[in-house]
């Protein structure tokens, strides 16, 4: 009977101490869902190669604010987003894939990559009417998962032409944004904002395409809820 009566306690004792540490994990990060409207721009930096044209695009997934201290004006921004973007670019004979550069060629790419984002976001208190303004700087990795182009020549095309291969498999860049909060409820949070990306890396492989130096830029609208 009085071991039955210590484990009780000791289960009691884990319990609450299991209940406070949720209670505190609750109060430091915040969940939520995004969806971003988006222009995706990919832009060249060698001449031979220019952009005819940007591309709308969307990026939509899971948002995570770590926060740094107890009222949450400082926090580490992250969370995991599925990107659709690409962009029209113009090839000069002799540059693009092999398969494709005889003659002077236009590729309409279409990319899709998983990207994590790592910000530092720092927010205001809320106002009277709920609302706290944010500002976020900070990278991002982005993962291609999916990578298509259609290819148009003067004599012929080519649609969905898989890439993927031919992309290279990580992108960083930098990350910056700024918009308002505004409090729907008790548990609920609203989030507007708009958030740019200039990509670092070449987006395309330059041994494959022989295009220089090809960078994948964004902006964003931040349409997000909090839980």
């Amino acid at each position: 009977m009085k071991r039955i009566l210590i484990l009780m306690m000791v289960l009691g004792v884990v319990k609450g101490t299991m209940a406070q540490n949720y209670g505190n994990f609750q109060k430091r990060v915040r969940l939520g869902f995004n969806l971003d409207p988006m222009i995706s721009i990919m832009n060249p930096q060698e001449s031979g190669v220019s952009r005819t044209a940007a591309k709308g695009g969307l990026g939509f997934g899971l948002m995570a604010d770590f926060s740094l201290n107890p009222e949450g004006n400082y926090a580490i921004a992250s969370g995991f987003n599925v990107v659709l973007g690409g962009s029209k670019l113009k090839y000069d004979a002799g540059k693009g894939l092999s398969d494709y550069n005889a003659l002077p060629s236009e590729y309409n790419f279409k990319l899709t990559h998983i990207q994590i984002p790592v910000a530092l976001k720092l927010k205001t208190n809320e106002n009277e009417t709920g609302m706290a303004f944010w500002g976020q700087f900070g990278t991002y990795f982005a993962f291609p998962v999916s990578a298509r182009t259609n290819v148009t020549t003067a004599t012929q095309s080519y649609d969905k032409v898989n890439i993927l291969s031919d992309i290279n498999r990580i992108n960083i860049g930098m990350l910056i944004g700024a918009g308002v909060d505004y409090r729907l409820g008790d548990n609920l949070t609203g989030t507007v904002g708009l958030i740019y990306q200039n990509g670092f890396i070449d987006v395309t492989r330059n041994a494959k395409w022989n295009d220089g130096r090809v960078n994948l830029n964004s902006f964003a609208l931040r349409l997000g809820v909090y839980f």
